[in-house]
């Protein structure tokens, strides 16, 4: 049996998993491939647009890379379409030789502590996507008009990007893609310390040494770290000698010359606490004022490395406001195998499975943070498609194919009434976009609204043919 020409492929999601599927894609197969890339969103690019923070636009610049992706004359974008809700999973089968999963982990890990539920407690995934205009998250409310000190639980780099953030000028973000309502809220702000809660200790601190040096770097922001805290118990130095990270070793070299500073007076603080676990969160009239931590300390596990144990010891800290940054959780797709405790669609080396340790579902697969979890930089997720890509080839060759029985999607859309957003309707909402920000004196004002975005592409479409 010989391979389908062209190959036909469903990517379900736009970040860059889904661009990163595309490309290695093309790269085996030229023209002998069709990609299809759908989003719930009218925009593409997932986390890249609604995830990385507007003052790291050498970041977002890899979205010049997922343009060329987009020249390949197979590829196609298709926004304002959700799997569940304009397609089910059997629709995709009957259209495509293969399926792919790049939907990513859409909700944030909530605090699983008594008091979680009162107001002022939110996920960073909320505050990350408020400030960034996600549709998800653009009618949140942040009380920081009314907050002095907030807690932020992890010390990861999106703890960091919600660090800084929260500390910096609102007036240097003025000129990025910041979203006008939280750029308002910012300018009203009255956070002048943040403290970050690690559950382990310096040497595992979990954020890269880049992000925490340029909290450093900000005018009026003092980085105070408590020199019991950043001194480094035996455990700890003979794992950071012996397994440590680069990486690693410069954060801990940071922490103890701030140690050692102290601090020098500066109006805002970020204070980084280490071996502490959020045991309770209280509050008076239903917000929170109060956050219990214990004390932990570190044993070994039995490969040697430092792991975080509770001491009886507890601490009580002010935080008018609290953040989880514990990480991302993928949420239940219809029609998808799911698995709630990474909360990842189960896989076997990209393969989807039927169930956790199930069979393989043939033509459907896995990539990105729904693959392995959230877990990564954006171009770990070039190596991870690649390896998806390579077990799709394998099977196209075998001829473990969906045997489809339409070759295009587009009727079926149209029959439902779906307004779907293509690539070149993406492209002149982006030059809206740019155009927008260029005469309010920013990069981009972004369209945060869907509705919104979908009633200008109507006009920009309308506007284009007329012309």
């Amino acid at each position: 049996m010989h391979p389908p020409t062209p190959l036909r492929v469903a990517i379900v999601g736009s970040g860059p998993s889904a661009f990163y599927t595309a490309e290695a894609l093309q790269k085996a197969l030229g023209e002998a491939v069709r990609t299809d890339l759908f989003d719930r969103l009218p925009v593409p690019f997932g986390l890249v647009r609604g995830g990385v923070a507007p003052d790291h636009q050498n970041i977002k610049a890899v979205t010049k890379v997922y343009e060329r992706i987009a020249l390949h004359p197979g590829f196609r974008f298709l926004g304002n379409v959700q799997l569940g809700r304009d397609l089910q999973v059997q629709d995709l089968a009957t259209h495509y030789h293969q399926i792919v999963y790049a939907f990513g982990c859409e909700s944030g890990q909530r605090l699983d502590v008594p008091g979680r539920d009162l107001l002022s407690v939110h996920t960073a995934t909320e505050f990350v996507g408020w400030y960034n205009g996600h549709p998800d998250h653009r009618h949140r409310r942040f009380d920081l008009a009314h907050a002095q000190h907030v807690a932020i639980v992890g010390n990861g780099n999106v703890a960091m990007d919600v660090a800084r953030i929260l500390l910096a000028d609102p007036e240097c973000l003025a000129s990025t893609d910041v979203a006008d309502h939280a750029l308002a809220a910012l300018r009203s702000s009255q956070v002048r310390e943040v403290t970050l809660l690690g559950r382990r200790g310096p040497a595992q601190a979990a954020f890269s040494p880049k992000e925490i040096e340029e909290i450093a770097e900000l005018p009026d922001v003092d980085v105070v770290v408590d020199p019991a805290e950043a001194a480094l118990e035996p455990l700890s130095a003979a794992w950071l000698e012996r397994d440590g990270a680069r990486s690693q070793q410069r954060n801990v070299k940071f922490l103890q010359e701030r140690a050692a500073a102290g601090a020098t007076g500066r109006k805002k603080q970020l204070r980084c606490r280490f071996l502490v676990a959020p045991q309770q969160l209280r509050g008076r009239a239903g917000c929170v004022d109060t956050v219990v931590v214990q004390r932990m300390r570190l044993e070994a596990d039995a490969q040697g490395t430092p792991r975080p144990v509770p001491t009886d010891t507890t601490e009580t800290l002010a935080a008018d406001l609290v953040f989880a940054a514990i990480g991302y959780q993928g949420v239940p797709v219809p029609g998808v195998p799911h698995e709630p405790k990474q909360g990842i669609v189960p896989n076997r080396e990209g393969r989807v499975l039927d169930r956790v340790a199930g069979s393989e579902l043939p033509g459907q697969y896995a990539v990105g943070w729904c693959k392995r979890g959230p877990t990564g930089l954006i171009g770990t997720n070039s190596l991870d498609a690649k390896a998806t890509v390579a077990a799709m080839l394998a099977d196209r060759q075998a001829g473990r194919l969906l045997a489809p029985q339409h070759s295009a999607i587009d009727a079926l859309l149209a029959q439902r009434r779906v307004d779907v957003v293509t690539w070149a309707d993406w492209q002149r909402l982006d030059a809206h976009e740019q155009a927008e920000g260029k005469r309010r004196g920013k990069l981009r004002h972004k369209v945060v609204d869907p509705e919104e975005a979908l009633a200008l592409v109507r006009r920009l479409r309308d506007s284009a043919a007329s012309g």
